[in-house]
């Protein structure tokens, strides 16, 4: 054997010895990017290469999203400023998913030249990395450090290291997945216990929207809650321009939320400016590009959205991972929504139920016991006029009486305001005849009434709400609407009691006008048994307040 051929076999013994070494010390890092860099110092050392580059593919294939280099130092790196986008030769083995060795690079049809400031290489090796027969990435080399071309022998052996590198991209891929899942899971955990502690909605809302912005990674994440019955409102908000987007109001027909919520299905959404559903004021307002939309869901209802927009990094874009993590978080904070919804319905119902039994105290007290004594008052005044003997004094007697008499009438009228022992005794109907008598004598609007109520009484919950549905809305006419007739109709259905005011007086524009207390009150009160308030208004046609309650 010649001593120049165990030299050159020496040297193949070399190779394949690094070769093995390799593999042993790439499948023993977990590190994704830890693996890459030591692949790309590898091939170098592998092929006497003084420029050696790995570029990783976007999950679409079209363009390079890491490249790691040896051979280019930090100053030369930062004046480039961008790293290759896989167009040229590099975009070649990507795409052609073979090798591509070249004695000069530049003589190449396919080449593109050089970025400014990059330096200038003239042989060149490309070897693409295959992940299950696509291509992960590919594995660059250029000008060897004694001058010569590469060889198939260069080549050979940088495909083999490209056949073990694709094995330990995939492990350490998996390592970081399941390492990410883990630490997902138990902030999924975490959230889930948060919520489990929090029944107050707004800091509960808080607690989904910040926790989801640190999950996926998004520059602005918020809730949109039905507002009324068209409307949606944004109650919690995270991130950049968090403060511009909290209260806005999304029409159901007229917005993403919207449309999100009536077909409960979640949405991503990669460009907001090419999507003709979404709400483009609003989104030029915070200045997003990019979507994700999760609805709230318990049994089948929507109950809110939740929109998370612009994921950070060079991509702004949403991801299926994204989805899947939104929608776990959505089912954990719906059944919390709905929870603390259902508490706070049920506080309420006790508030209210506590402040008709006050009502009721006190308007039999007023009745009873201040009533009473000013009837006794009375008596003792016509007891007193007729014993005193001077026309001064019996006048003087007669104005305190006049005042008693008055008092005695404020009395009676404010103890049936607060609660009208008709409807305990006798039932809504008869209560509400009393109250439109009232209104009757007391203004200049003509009322009318018809109870369609059958022979059988509502639930007393449902009496009381409808007529104080009825009592909030004759009182506001009255106050507000210049009305010169109203009428009130009151109904049984098969499986629920409809009532609805009427009134030809100066309405006001739902769409612009923020909801009074009274119409508030309204709301509050309907949804405590289930139903629904409908109000339709307009400055030339009156109001129309109709509100449809089940009953059993």
């Amino acid at each position: 054997m010649s001593k120049g051929s165990g030299v050159q076999e020496s040297h193949q013994i070399d190779r394949l010895r690094l070769l093995v070494d390799a593999g042993i010390s790439l499948s023993s890092e977990h590190s994704l990017d830890a693996v890459l860099q030591r692949i790309v110092e590898i091939a170098a050392q592998l092929t006497g290469a003084r420029y050696a580059a790995l570029g990783v593919v976007d999950a679409e294939g079209k363009r390079l999203e890491r490249f790691h280099t040896v051979g280019i130092d930090d100053e030369t790196r930062a004046a480039i400023e961008h790293i290759p986008a896989g167009r040229g030769i590099l975009g070649a083995v990507i795409r052609e998913a073979r090798p591509v060795r070249l004695a000069e690079v530049t003589d190449d049809p396919r080449s593109v030249g050089f970025p400014p400031h990059h330096p200038v290489m003239r042989s060149f090796l490309g070897v693409p990395i295959l992940l299950r027969g696509t291509a992960y990435g590919s594995l660059y080399l250029a000008d060897k450090d004694d001058g010569s071309e590469f060889t198939e022998e260069d080549e050979d052996l940088t495909q083999l290291l490209a056949g073990q590198a694709a094995v330990a991209v995939e492990n350490a891929r998996l390592h970081e997945s399941s390492a990410r899942w883990l630490h997902q899971l138990e902030s999924l955990n975490e959230i889930g216990n948060a919520l489990g502690t929090q029944i107050e909605l707004g800091p509960l809302l808080d607690i989904v929207a910040a926790r989801l912005r640190e999950l996926i990674r998004a520059r602005l994440v918020l809730i949109a809650l039905p507002d009324s019955p068209g409307a949606l409102r944004v109650a919690a908000a995270r991130g950049e321009q968090a403060n511009a987007i909290l209260g806005t109001r999304f029409e159901l027909g007229g917005s993403k939320v919207g449309h999100v919520l009536e077909r409960r299905r979640s949405e991503l959404v990669h460009e907001i400016a090419d999507d003709p559903e979404v709400d483009h004021d609003a989104t030029r307002r915070i200045g997003v590009s990019t979507a994700l939309y999760v609805p709230l869901v318990v049994d089948g209802q929507a109950i809110g959205v939740i929109a998370a927009h612009d994921r950070l990094g060079s991509d702004p874009r949403f991801g299926e991972e994204d989805l899947r993590l939104g929608e776990s978080l959505a089912k954990r904070a719906a059944n919390a929504v709905a929870l603390s919804e259902r508490v706070s319905r049920d506080a309420m119902r006790r508030v209210v139920a506590a402040q008709e039994l006050e009502r009721a105290r006190l308007a039999r007290e007023l009745h009873d016991e201040t009533g009473q004594a000013l009837t006794s008052i009375l008596l003792g005044l016509k007891t007193l006029e007729q014993a005193v003997e001077t026309r001064e004094g019996r006048e003087q007697v007669a104005s305190v009486r006049q005042l008693v008499v008055s008092t005695l009438a404020d009395v009676r009228r404010l103890a049936v305001e607060l609660r009208p022992t008709a409807l305990d005794d006798f039932g809504l109907e008869p209560a509400l005849e009393r109250l439109v008598d009232k209104h009757r004598q007391d203004g200049a609007i003509a009322v009318d009434l018809e109870v369609r109520l059958g022979e059988s009484r509502l639930p007393a919950d449902v009496e009381t709400t409808m007529y104080r549905i009825v009592q909030e809305a004759l009182t506001n006419i009255a106050k507000h609407a210049e009305a010169t007739r109203v009428s009130v109709l009151v109904t049984r259905k098969e499986h629920a009691a409809v009532v609805v005011v009427e009134d030809d007086g100066a309405g006001f524009d739902t769409s612009s006008a923020s909801p009074g207390l009274g119409l508030a009150g309204m709301r509050e009160r309907v949804a405590l048994v289930g139903g629904r308030l409908r109000v339709e208004s307009s400055a030339s046609s009156g109001t129309t307040i109709a509100a449809e309650i089940p009953v059993p």
